[in-house]
């Protein structure tokens, strides 16, 4: 039996970033409590605000800083998956990075594809919340990457993804998969049915969403309109102040 679900939403905060439906069909990774069908790959503080994601993945193309992970993890309401190295910034310094991540409240550290299984190691001796491992092609040894202690991986290999999802999924059945999910619904269906429990999605720019916003502003400008009795209201306020 179909259920309606019911949807409440504020008049100043209806219009938010939706991710697409179909992620919900997944079945998700339960993360200290949490299931986690959604993440929204994000390092922007009004998209992770104003969206309905299960959570964050804040993985960026910079050096990692504590400020950058401690900012965002402060800001957000739901589950932060914090980028702590993995190319650039390898050895000593992830490890510190990731356990700050933790102490901040991340629910889990991601690390790129470069990093070396002895750097997962000694990341995992000293946190004590999942470590996710990013995967971009089918040369990764999967087995050396989870005895070095990764716990999830995250598969990001453009096009290939699904193939590479159903590759791992068929020797390693239990291993949580994040998954990019692509730009269609379709393609996202396919990585799903590949076998990825949790959708990876790239929401589209402030600069793409103000771009269309504006054309509304804009066209809205364009028209003349009357002062309403809301317009008088608004001055005698003004007025008091």
């Amino acid at each position: 039996m179909n259920r309606e679900i019911p949807r409440i939403t504020g008049t100043l905060r209806a219009k938010s970033l939706q991710v697409p439906e179909i992620i919900w069909t997944a079945k998700g990774i339960v993360i200290m409590g949490r299931r986690i069908k959604s993440v929204i790959f994000t390092t922007d503080i009004a998209t992770i605000r104003n969206c309905n994601a299960d959570a964050v993945l804040a993985v960026y193309p910079y050096t990692p800083q504590q400020i950058i992970s401690q900012t965002i993890i402060n800001a957000s309401s739901i589950p932060v998956l914090a980028g702590v190295g993995g190319g650039t910034t390898q050895g000593f310094r992830t490890a510190v990075m990731a356990k700050d991540a933790e102490a901040q409240g991340a629910y889990g550290v991601v690390v790129n594809a470069p990093m070396s299984n002895k750097n997962v190691a000694l990341i995992n001796k000293v946190i004590d919340i999942p470590i996710i491992v990013t995967v971009v092609n089918d040369l990764e040894d999967v087995q050396a990457r989870i005895d070095a202690g990764a716990t999830i991986l995250n598969i990001s290999a453009g096009s290939r993804t699904p193939e590479i999802v159903a590759n791992i999924r068929k020797d390693f059945p239990k291993i949580p998969i994040i998954a990019t999910g692509g730009p269609t619904e379709e393609s996202i269906k396919q990585t799903i049915a590949a076998g990825a429990n949790t959708i990876s999605y790239t929401p589209p720019s402030i600069a793409e969403v103000f771009s269309d916003l504006m054309d509304v502003y804009r066209e809205q400008a364009e028209k003349t309109k009357e002062p309403d009795a809301g317009d008088e209201e608004l001055g005698r306020l003004i007025e008091l102040l």
